[in-house]
């Protein structure tokens, strides 16, 4: 069922860019369509090896790196990386509310104010429990927490090369010289 939000012109041309642009990250934020093209290759290495640590964490997690995610705002994003309670993820809709969400990644490329400004304010007001940022430019590790409103209350940053610990429900500890050695 298509709703007044998804017959907007605006939204619309956001659908159809999705449809023609496969290969490409199409996101919807802030009432602003964002084209983002494929990642490179130490982009999507640090995914992976994030991917790597995070099956020590306490709880079984599903993941996905191309998850769709409809926010209650409106928005529509595709996170670098998506962790929910194992199974969560199946049988979901290409573009899911972010009810189960736990975790979010974002690992800045080609518009890094992006993910340090629009996409934390949007995991915010969605009420995604923890935001990861690996912002390269910088060299840290920021770990967001206690969303509320369109801010998170809690941080923990690391630099490159230290250890960030993720409090419950994953209870481990993430290597980030790892991530970017």
């Amino acid at each position: 069922m298509e709703t007044d939000e998804e017959s907007t012109p605006l939204l619309s041309e956001f659908f159809a860019l999705s449809e023609q642009l496969k290969n490409d990250r199409v996101e919807f934020i802030d009432g602003n369509i964002n084209v983002a093209p494929p990642p490179d290759g130490d982009h999507e290495t640090i995914i992976d090896r994030l991917r790597l640590q995070m099956v020590r964490s306490a709880i079984a997690l599903s993941a996905s790196g191309n998850k769709g995610l409809q926010l209650p705002n409106g928005d529509r994003v595709v996170p670098d990386a998506t962790y929910a309670p194992d199974g969560s993820l199946r049988h979901a809709r290409p573009w899911m509310p972010p009810d189960d969400v736990l975790l979010v990644v974002e690992v800045t490329s080609s518009d890094p104010t992006r993910d340090r400004m629009q996409k934390y304010r949007s995991y915010a007001l969605a009420g995604i429990p923890f935001y990861l940022l690996i912002d390269r430019q910088y060299g840290k590790v920021i770990l967001y927490s206690d969303p509320e409103r369109d801010a998170y209350a809690g941080s923990n940053e690391v630099a490159f090369g230290k250890e960030l610990v993720l409090p419950e429900p994953f209870s481990m500890t993430i290597d980030t010289a790892d991530l970017v050695d």
